[in-house]
């Protein structure tokens, strides 16, 4: 089959199990995920879309999130618009609130199977709203302005990696300056990018809060003094492009509801754009030079001093922290990093979490050799764990299982704590994009030591990684009890733990939702 029949096929497998076009609200994908708005969530048919082969699990949170890992969701996104698109034109006058026949068709084979929906709809009930606090929203609404811009920082990285290879072996000098304009070039202007997706996501006119992101940027304020001190073209960076963007957004919510309607075409975007304009020339971009600079200058105090203990600390702590959420904060601390150094340090450590992960899993499959059921999603869900999508080998394996989540975590500390060492002793190890892991993370690796030095030492870490993840949970991830309950014989159809669910317990129960997983 074609590539582009297959994920046609794929888009169109999934739009009926998510209630048809009429039940789709908007549609939107990242790095690994297809995003859907969805009308009516018991219209999803959860355990069908799991048995689709190109999807890798589901989430739920703010959005209906289906995993299809990197590359394939790119694919599929487009075709399944299109579906929506000729759907709706179809019925549009399709009711989106029915009763949905499918769920109701799964759902009545018994009526414990109605009692475990019902739970399970309950607990996922709790556990969004337990995610929902302000402080999380904000986080993610931060996350939704950087991460569309994923796609140009990994494509530009690598460039970058590419340009500093031919550079140091001589080779091709011709080509190399335009290579740099094309590494450079979006650095050069994220500010406005990040402005314009700023004022998208806080309900501003996305082209105002790039116009006042832009002055930042803007070679002319060099001759511009605030503070006492000449300002510098790009000071500020994403911090100061971000802040003059939600100001914007403000004034211009301001114009709207006070300037006549007459007027308002004229008035409204020029007092925004002044408005906001003078203070960011004027504060922002002093204050938020001087937070970036704190920002870089502690990255590198915390890895020089720190050490193995500061990335024993990170690699450990990631994945508690990416089950909290709280890992969306890092984003806009990275593109910092990698806008004023040209990448950044955390990442290779956060990184080593997904190797502990990897190493957890074979682990597991090694002390289950009776639970052919739990074996199975191993083998399926490792090579992608390799590459850094980890919400299968996350979500089907360690986290239902309780203690083999803990061991992992242990094994991206060691991992972590690896990277960190050598760069106390001097070698820095960083990435020039944020968004892959794993082996994915290889062509876009920097330091200040050569490429060579650079992947060694993040080999060497993701070899930690993997060796502390599997004796960690081999020796210490299983209890008598877990043992003599999950190594038993088990039909597929009959196993508790599914592409994303895992087995039924008092935490983790059917149809529990994942919470955001790691390198995404």
């Amino acid at each position: 089959m074609a590539t582009e029949d297959k994920n046609r096929a794929t888009a169109a497998a999934i739009l009926p199990l998510v209630g048809g076009a009429a039940n789709v609200s908007s549609i939107a994908h990242c790095m690994t995920r297809l995003r859907l708005g969805l009308h009516d969530r018991s219209l999803v048919d959860d355990e069908a879309l799991k048995a689709v082969p190109a999807v890798m699990g589901v989430v739920e949170d703010d959005t209906y999130q289906i995993v299809l890992g990197p590359g394939t969701v790119a694919r599929v996104t487009p075709e399944f618009e299109q579906l929506v698109e000729e759907g709706r034109a179809a019925a549009p006058e399709a009711v989106t609130v029915s009763a949905p026949a499918s769920a109701s068709a799964s759902t009545s084979a018994s009526a414990s199977a109605d009692e475990l929906a019902a739970q399970g709809a309950a607990i996922k009930a709790a556990r969004k709203a337990k995610n929902a606090t302000p402080f999380k929203l904000f986080l993610r609404r931060i996350a939704n302005i950087f991460v569309p811009l994923i796609p140009a920082l990994i494509g530009c990285g690598i460039i970058a990696g590419l340009n500093g290879l031919l550079v140091n072996l001589g080779w091709l000098t011709s080509v190399t300056p335009a290579l740099a304009a094309m590494a450079s070039g979006f650095m050069a202007l994220i500010a406005v990018f990040v402005g314009f997706n700023t004022a998208k996501e806080f309900g501003g006119t996305p082209i105002l809060g790039g116009a006042v992101a832009a002055i930042i940027v803007f070679p002319g304020v060099a001759n511009i003094e605030a503070f006492g001190q000449k300002l510098s073209p790009g000071q500020g960076g994403v911090l100061g492009a971000l802040g003059a963007a939600v100001l914007a957004v403000y004034v211009e919510k301001w114009c709207r509801r006070w300037v006549p309607e007459a007027l308002d075409v004229l008035v409204t975007p020029t007092l925004t754009v002044l408005v906001s304009g003078l203070v960011t020339i004027f504060g922002l971009m002093y204050v938020a030079g001087e937070i970036s600079t704190a920002i870089g200058t502690f990255a590198d105090w915390l890895l020089s001093n720190g050490g193995a203990g500061a990335g024993f600390v990170l690699g450990g702590l990631f994945l508690p922290l990416v089950m909290l959420g709280l890992h969306q904060a890092l984003i806009p601390i990275h593109t910092t990093l990698i806008e004023q150094q040209g990448y950044t340090v955390l990442l290779p450590i956060l990184a080593m979490a997904g190797a502990g992960q990897v190493g957890a899993a074979a682990a597991v499959y090694f002390r289950l050799p009776r639970n052919e059921s739990i074996r199975r999603t191993i083998r399926s869900a490792l090579p992608a764990g390799l590459l850094g999508v980890g919400e299968p080998l996350i979500y089907g394996v360690s986290l239902p299982l309780g203690r083999p989540f803990i061991t992992a975590c242990v094994g991206g500390a060691f991992g972590g704590g690896f990277i960190g060492l050598f760069n106390q002793l001097g070698d820095k190890v960083g990435s020039t994009a944020i968004g892959p892991s794993g082996w994915a993370l290889f062509p876009l690796l920097d330091g200040n030591h050569g490429l060579g030095t650079t992947i060694t030492i993040y080999a060497g870490g993701l070899l930690v990684g993997y060796l502390a993840g599997f004796l960690a949970t081999y020796f210490f991830g299983f209890g008598k009890d877990l043992l003599t309950e999950f190594n038993v014989s088990r039909e597929p159809a009959e196993s508790t733990v599914a592409a994303t669910g895992g087995p039924a317990s008092p935490t983790t129960g059917p149809g529990s939702p994942a919470k955001e997983p790691a390198g995404v």
